[in-house]
Formats: structure tokens, sequence, C-alpha cells
């Protein structure tokens, strides 16, 4: 029992499991406001809530453990990472694949019994979820790649209440993919020496550590913009617009904090994390309401 206890904690380092419920809050704000527009009523079934935790879940699964699986060579080198499950050895080859393909099956399984369209989309999404691995290896986009994965949220949870992506779910999913893509920048600071000398392809690696800030600050003015822009499309209200700019003052100091102490980004990180997703959802669900 003990070594089973030990080895689902190795799967939970390897994947961040913890960190799984950080996109819930995008794809239930779409859900909701979908939910809304197509019933009138913000409950849209447990068979729904199930299946899109099920759907979320295992997509991030595959996500970090296909990433994990395909960033030994680089993370075994680099002081931050060699400690991670995939490099000590704690986690073999093998399971690894086992593990990204149980997932993967599990999500196109799971979106086969949402409709056609969540069945359709889901090696698609599948394919984008893992580029970002790739991504870093030749192009300095893989931060984008990196936030349009997680922008893919809001999508997912429109389609699986409506089957189909109107223009109020892309403008949320692109002012998501700008918020992760901003932060990633942020984040990546940390391995800038360690990526310029591998030939690694971020921002900071190619561009610097001040055009990396000045990158980072625009990405996230787009968030706002976005956000503010698919608030008008879907014609939310009054507290809608009020989430949007407690998002925009969470990201002023996110950015005071990074720019005081770069000590801090993990302090930004779970500021933007759990302030962003959660007091969004929360201010949409009360503009719903």
């Amino acid at each position: 029992m003990q070594q089973l206890w030990l080895k689902l904690k190795d799967i939970s380092d390897l994947i961040v499991f913890k960190h799984s419920v950080f996109a819930l809050p995008f794809i239930f704000v779409a859900m909701i406001v979908s939910s809304k527009a197509q019933s009138g009523t913000l409950w849209f079934g447990f068979k729904l809530l199930i299946l899109g935790l099920l759907a979320a879940v295992s997509a991030r699964n595959f996500a970090m453990a296909f990433n994990r699986y395909a960033d030994r060579d680089i993370d075994k080198y680099n002081p931050r990472t060699a400690s991670r499950p995939s490099v000590d050895g704690r986690i073999g080859s093998l399971n690894m694949q086992l593990f990204i393909a149980l997932n993967a099956a599990i999500f196109i399984a799971v979106a086969y019994l949402i409709n056609n369209l969540a069945f359709y989309l889901s090696v698609p999404i599948l394919i984008i979820l893992g580029g970002y691995s790739l991504f870093k290896r030749f192009s300095p986009y893989a931060h984008l790649v990196l936030g349009l994965s997680l922008g893919l949220a809001p999508i997912a949870g429109v389609v699986a209440i409506q089957e189909s992506i109107p223009l109020w779910s892309i403008l949320l999913s692109i002012g998501v993919m700008y918020w992760v893509a901003g932060f990633d920048l942020l984040y990546s600071l940390q391995d800038m020496e360690y990526d310029t000398a591998n030939g690694l392809f971020s921002i900071p690696s190619r561009f610097g550590k001040e055009a990396t800030f000045f990158i980072s600050r625009l990405f996230h003015g787009q968030t706002i913009l976005f956000w503010f822009l698919f608030a008008l499309s879907a014609n939310l209200g009054f507290f809608a617009y009020l989430g949007v700019l407690i998002a925009a003052i969470v990201l002023f100091f996110e950015h005071r904090i990074v720019l005081k102490d770069f000590s801090k980004i993990d302090r930004a990180f779970f500021y933007a994390e759990w302030l962003f997703g959660h007091h969004l959802f929360a201010f949409v669900f009360l503009d719903r309401i």
C-alpha cells in the first residue's frame, strides 16, 4: 500500500496534479455564459459537469506527461528540473508512454460522449497540447503555443454546451492565450542562461531580459483588451467588466513583484494562477446571476 502511495506521489510530482484546477475556471466561465444564453440558466447538468472535469484533467495530464517525456534530454542537465521524476528514474520511459496514451484515450472517449464537434476536435487539440514541447526546440513562439494550449479551455467549454464556437468564446480564449504566454515569458527568465547555452528558442534566450519584460507586459495588455471584447461580445454586464478590471490590477502587481524581486516569481505565479482564473469566474458568475 505504501509503495502504491509513493508511486501515485511520483505521478503527481510528474504532472503537478494540484495545478489541474487552474484551467477549470476558464472552461466553466465559457460553460455558464453559454448555458445562460442557450437555456436561461447557469446550470448545465451533472453529466456535462463530470465530463468537463474528466476532459480537463485528462487533457492536462496528457500535456504535462508528454512535455516531461519529450524534455528528458533537456531537463536532466538543468539544475531547476533535474529532480523531476521523469529525469531521476522514479518513473521510467515505458510507464510515461502508457500514462500519456491512457490520458489521450480518456480525453478522446470523453469528447465522444459530449458531442460530435467535441469528438472531431479532440485529436487536433491533443496535437496542439503536445506541440509546446517540440516548438521550443526551433521557435521562440513556443510561449504562445503554451498559451494556446490553455486558451483552448474556453473553446472546449462552449463546444460542450452548444456544439459551436461563437465569437465571444474565441475572444476569451485569445485573452487566456496572451495571459499564459505573458506569464511564461517571466517564468522562463529563470532558465535564460541554460536555454542560451543549449540552443533553446525561448524569447529570453533570444532577445534578453529587458525585451522579455516588455513583451510580457505587451501580452498582458492584450489579455485585458481581449477580455474586455469578450464581455462586450457576450453582452455581459457590470460585474463581468469589474472582473476584467480586477484582472488588470492583478497583472499590474504581478509585474511589480517580479520587477522588484525576481526571486518572487513563484509568488507571482500563485497570484496569477489562482486570482486570475477564479476571480474571473466569480465575477462572470455574479454577472450571469
